[in-house]
């Protein structure tokens, strides 16, 4: 029987160096035949995997991970990330055995915390984010039932402590929305033998002005430091005050603008800086899009 050490290893040899990130909203309000065909052309494009988030207002992880699962042959998929305030730990052991057994080697559970602004949407109250997801994680590992399918288990962390944690009880971290500084503090805080797949926003532009306005439009909400979050407390760890909120310093760390050179050395920054592997998101408006700027940076990446 395989052990997790085997699994980490096979994922960096499946996945290869550069997978992708899509938008669960984008994904959301794709018909189906639409994400299958998406889908098709970034195996084809040999991306080495796919990742997208759980919105708790829309496509369910599992049945959204499992569809692109079915809809490709190679592409290892990864929740990115599954959120545990959807299932209990019970239910979220089961879904990821049901796919990694059904898909083997192919399939990469995330597991967040999510943040204030979801779950107060659910009237639950955001507090110990840490002990919560610890005690999230010791109820899967504890379920009376068959020997688990062995896939890996990434936490979405930022800060020192969530990755203490995902060092300890994971295979590793699957952070969102960081600048490379943070990928080297996080390979730190990691140490080795452990899996690091930060995700990379991209805007494929030779103008940083238009890119800049772009990303202000999708991602203005989540660089305001008068909203506490788990992004705004580990922009302040790395060094970035109230006064960067939605700034150009800000955004020009956490996303890159450019033609394909430009976006292929912020890729081997994050792999330079401890990276396993780098997932990138193109901003787009529609997944067709997100495909397309796919097929114009992929010759560049490594």
């Amino acid at each position: 029987m395989n052990t997790r050490a085997d699994v980490v290893d096979g994922f960096v040899r499946r996945a290869g160096r550069v997978g992708v990130w899509v938008p669960p909203m984008v994904v959301d309000a794709s018909p189906a035949t639409v994400i299958a065909h998406e889908v098709g052309r970034i195996e084809a494009l040999d991306y080495g995997s796919l990742w997208t988030g759980e919105r708790l207002v829309g496509g369910e992880a599992f049945a959204r991970h499992g569809q692109f699962l079915a809809n490709s042959a190679r592409l290892v998929v990864g929740t990115g990330i599954a959120n545990l305030w959807a299932r209990v730990p019970e239910a979220m052991r089961g879904g990821a055995a049901t796919l990694a057994s059904a898909y083997p080697d192919r399939f990469v559970l995330g597991v967040g915390v999510s943040a204030p602004v979801v779950v107060d949407r659910l009237g639950e109250t955001f507090d110990r984010p840490l002990s919560r997801m610890r005690d999230y994680l010791t109820r899967m590992d504890e379920v009376d039932g068959p020997p688990d399918t062995h896939y890996p288990r990434v936490l979405a962390a930022l800060g020192p402590k969530m990755l203490a944690l995902a060092a300890e009880l994971a295979d590793g971290a699957h952070p969102f929305l960081v600048p490379v500084e943070h990928t080297a503090f996080a390979r730190a805080e990691l140490g080795s033998g452990k899996l690091l797949i930060p995700e990379q926003a991209v805007v494929l532009t030779e103008d940083p002005a238009a890119g800049r306005e772009l990303i202000r439009g999708i991602y203005g909400s989540l660089t305001d430091f008068s909203k506490p979050s788990p992004y705004v407390a580990n922009f302040r760890r790395l060094g970035f005050a109230p006064d960067d909120a939605g700034s150009d310093r800000l955004l020009d760390a956490l996303f890159v603008y450019g033609g394909p050179d430009a976006i292929a050395a912020r890729v081997r920054e994050h792999l330079d800086a401890g990276a396993d592997h780098v997932l990138i998101q193109p901003i787009a408006h529609d997944l067709t899009g997100i495909v397309d700027q796919l097929a114009e940076l992929r010759s560049a990446l490594p």
